[in-house]
């Protein structure tokens, strides 16, 4: 199992949620971390190295958090990750919950699942963010037929086929254009409570009017564009 980490400029928070990670939770899974440093300018990769991770994917410069996700689970894949959890280098969600949010996969009953907070506990969380996640929640829930409880969240986990078929078309941001074309391709999704905390060191790239302008636009294109159904494809057929 591979645990990717996203990060970008977060040497003060990136080797805390490092050392966090559960190494040893299931006799049958061996934890591998990997740092996807995008383009980080301060000691992001030296502090991730000194906490323990075991592999760093690092951009020559900053591409954005929907390419840091999207290179880091397609590396996590072509490295035979039978299952790889995400989760962002703030320290804002629980490394110590991993286990919890893959055991769906793990068992069987789930192909994706997501970390929710607001199944979970949200305490401290800005009003104009937790109005915004239950806007893009609400619409995602709309495309989708389905009620989702937290449909931004940074902490989630992929089976194998997932990681194979999933595509992120927006550099940007990952979030809803994620959870709209695995579900949309028929994978099974689950949401399990996470615990949250406001993060405590560094700055999130997220601005309301530049989220709002660029994300929009990523779930219209999302939407247009066809799919193919996870039934439909032959065996080992590579998407990513």
């Amino acid at each position: 199992m591979y645990v990717v980490i996203p990060a970008w400029n977060e040497e003060e928070s990136v080797g805390t949620v490092i050392r966090k990670v559960p190494r040893h939770f299931r006799p049958d899974v061996e934890v591998r971390v990997l740092l996807v440093d995008d383009g980080s300018t301060d000691g992001t990769v030296a502090a991730a190295k000194g906490a323990g991770a075991d592999e760093i994917l690092s951009f020559p410069r900053n591409r954005g958090l929907g390419a840091a996700v999207r290179e880091g689970l397609k590396e996590a894949w072509r490295r035979g990750a039978d299952v790889a959890v995400m989760i962002d280098a703030d320290d804002e969600y629980p490394a110590d919950e991993i286990p919890q949010v893959v055991e769906p996969i793990l068992n069987g009953d789930a192909d994706y699942v997501m970390g929710s907070r607001f199944k979970g506990t949200i305490r401290g969380m800005r009003l104009h963010r937790r109005l915004g996640n239950y806007v893009f929640t609400l619409l995602q829930s709309l495309l989708l037929g389905r009620w989702i409880y937290d449909g931004q969240s940074g902490f989630r986990a992929f089976s194998r086929d997932v990681l194979r078929d999933m595509e992120i078309i927006h550099d940007y941001n990952y979030a809803q254009v994620m959870t709209l074309n695995i579900v949309r391709q028929g994978y099974r999704m689950m949401e399990v409570p996470i615990t949250y905390k406001v993060r405590e060191t560094g700055e999130s790239f997220i601005r309301g009017w530049t989220y709002l302008t660029r994300v929009v636009p990523a779930i219209w294109r999302e939407m247009r564009r066809p799919v193919k159904q996870r039934n439909e494809r032959e065996p080992g057929q590579n998407r990513v």
